[in-house]
This record gives structure tokens, sequence and C-alpha cells, in this order.
């Protein structure tokens, strides 16, 4: 079995955090967002991982990932021009594919269950494709799966980003398919936004008589499509610490109930820290910081004065400012300074490498 990771996208939604690099290399818990993809694939013995990389930086993704042996996996690279759906994505991997079974994951998507059951119940049977649905609150804003009244095990259809759903079932971004897709891709026709769209082709596929199989996800899935959805995903990660199933192993890092502490990392006595947290190394944290609950703060950050949570900073950036943050990403390198005045900062969302003063 092969595994592909999509990691193309404009990631609009996010702007300015994505003005320099793709989404899916975006920070939860001090980890790229498509890691957990990665580390989700090679855990139920997938070695061979295509990435789809878009025209948003794709050298920052081959830089991070290399040629996978870092991460005990052999990776080839797709490029997708422009964003034409997820089934054109699907339909570049053909040659890479041939005749294996095989996980798509969406790179922005992170799944708290693993694969494994699922897989699992893929791979031993006859099935053409597998999905995983999850039950929502806005099914209006994803793919809906309707369940057959009659047989409850039957999907009857699917319907992208449905106007007035009757159903809550969203399907996510994670799809078990076989080689039958690439036919059904070369029949579609694109959708009103001119795209391929996996629904569309998930739907000719139950049409033409092929087996189809879904379930349902326990735990919780995230969509990481807003700055939102990143500090909620961070929030479900950072939950994890101290638990049989935790997200986060650092090497060389010290865990005490649930805060990670990088190596090297200076934490001030006249500083604390309420966990979910997650620090990185080499961080000086001085002058009565305050940080937590559901904080990540990136390697080689130099905090001073501030009190900080609900948010994610990452790699390199410098806080020398009496400001209440919350609710926030600070992107890789910025800077925050500050007067003598304590201010308060929520929603905060500062580019690569921002100087703000306050």
């Amino acid at each position: 079995m092969k595994g592909i990771i999509l990691h193309g996208g404009h990631g609009t939604r996010l702007r300015p955090l994505t003005h320099t690099g793709p989404k899916q290399l975006l920070p939860i818990a001090n980890k790229p967002m498509s890691q957990y993809a990665l580390e989700d694939l090679k855990n139920v013995g997938i070695n061979d991982i295509a990435i789809v990389v878009g025209d948003i930086y794709p050298e920052k993704v081959k830089e991070y990932y290399g040629n996978g042996k870092e991460f005990g996996v052999n990776i080839t690279y797709i490029y997708q021009e422009k964003p034409q759906g997820i089934s054109h994505a699907i339909r570049l991997c053909k040659e890479f594919v041939g005749d294996d079974k095989f996980i798509v994951y969406l790179g922005d998507n992170v799944l708290r269950k693993n694969l494994t059951d699922y897989t699992k119940k893929f791979s031993s049977s006859g099935l053409d494709a597998m999905i995983l649905l999850c039950e929502v609150d806005n099914p209006s804003k994803f793919g809906v799966a309707y369940i057959d009244k009659e047989d409850s095990l039957k999907i009857k259809n699917i319907i992208e980003k449905p106007k007035n759903p009757t159903s809550n079932l969203a399907v996510i971004g994670v799809y078990f398919l076989t080689p039958k897709i690439f036919d059904i891709i070369d029949n579609l026709k694109p959708s009103s936004r001119g795209e391929l769209e996996i629904t569309d082709a998930l739907q000719l596929l139950m049409d033409k008589g092929n087996k189809i199989a879904y379930d349902i996800v326990t735990g919780w899935w995230k969509d990481t499509g807003t700055p939102d959805d990143i500090i909620h995903a961070n929030r479900l990660v950072l939950d994890s610490i101290g638990t049989e199933e935790q997200f986060l192993v650092e090497k060389d890092a010290s865990i005490k109930d649930n805060i990670i502490i990088g190596n090297n990392t200076e934490i001030s006595h006249d500083s604390s820290i309420i966990g979910p947290a997650i620090i990185g190394k080499n961080c000086k944290i001085r002058n009565a910081v305050r940080l937590g609950p559901y904080v990540s703060i990136g390697d080689n950050c130099i905090l001073e004065n501030c009190n900080i949570e609900n948010s994610i900073l990452m790699k390199d950036c410098k806080v020398y400012a009496q400001v209440d943050l919350s609710s926030s990403i600070i992107a890789h390198g910025s800077q925050i300074d500050g007067g003598h005045d304590v201010i308060t900062k929520s929603h905060l969302l500062l580019g690569e490498r921002t100087h703000l003063k306050l």
C-alpha cells in the first residue's frame, strides 16, 4: 500500500501566515500539520509516500521533508501547477501508485485516532474505496455523505458543500482507494468552481456499481482551514500530552505532567507555565512571563514581561512587551516590542518576520 499527502492550495483564509509558505507547514504544537499525516501513514506500515506540492513555495516542503529518510519513509514529489481539485491531484499520482491500493491524506487535516483499524479493514476487504465520516456542526462547508435509510451500511450519495444538508456526516480528508479511481477521474467534468471534486469521483465510483464503504471517526478530526481552526487543533493536540496516545514525542525534552520543555530552554523563577503547553529548545523565558494554558512556543524564542494563552508562537520569535496575548498566531522570526503600559491583544495574526511596536 502507498500513501499520498496533498500539500497544495493557496491558503487564502490563513493570510498573512501563508504569504511566505504553504499552509501545511504551519505548526500545530511545534510540528508542521502535514507531519501528522506523514506519521499516520508511516505508523500503518506505508513507506512509499508521494507529496503533491503546488506553486506556493514547494521548495520549503522539499527542504523540510527531503527524501523522507529522516522520517523513516521514501518520499516522491509530484507537482500540481495550480489548484484543480483533489481528484486532479490524485490523478497526477497514477504512475506512482501503479497497481497498489493507496491512502490519500489531505495535509491540512489532523486526526485524533490513528489509521490502524481503518487500514486493516480496507486491506482485508474487496472494497474499491473507503471513506471516513465525522459528525460536524456545519456540514454545508464540507462534502456530505447520505446513508441509505434501508441499509445503514450503504452510502446513498455524496454531495459537495450542500446548501441545505439533511445529513451532518462530513467526508473527512482521508481516502482509501484503489487504482480504479483513475479511470473514474478521467471521466469527471470540472465543478462550478473549475475543479475536479473528490466527492464527484466517489459518487461516480458508486454509480458504476463499485464497492465503497465508510467508517465513522471516533475522537476528533480537524480541518485546519482558518486561524481559529489551527488554534483549536493546537488545543486538541496539547490535550494529548501525558496520555497514552500523545502526539508529541520530543527528543531531548523534559515532560512533566502536561508540559513539554525543550533542551537548553531557560525559565526564570519569577515566570510560570500552566499546562498543557509545549516550549521548544533554546528558549529564554524571563522577567515574570506567564504562559498557558494551551500555548505552543517554537525553538529559539525570547519572551519577557508578557502573558500568553491559547496561542502559537513559531520559532525565533521575540516578545519584549507587557502584553496580554490570547488566541493569536505569531509567525517565524517576528518581534513584538512595547512600552510601560500593559496592552491586551486577542486574535492577533503576524506574518513571518513582522516587527510590531505596541
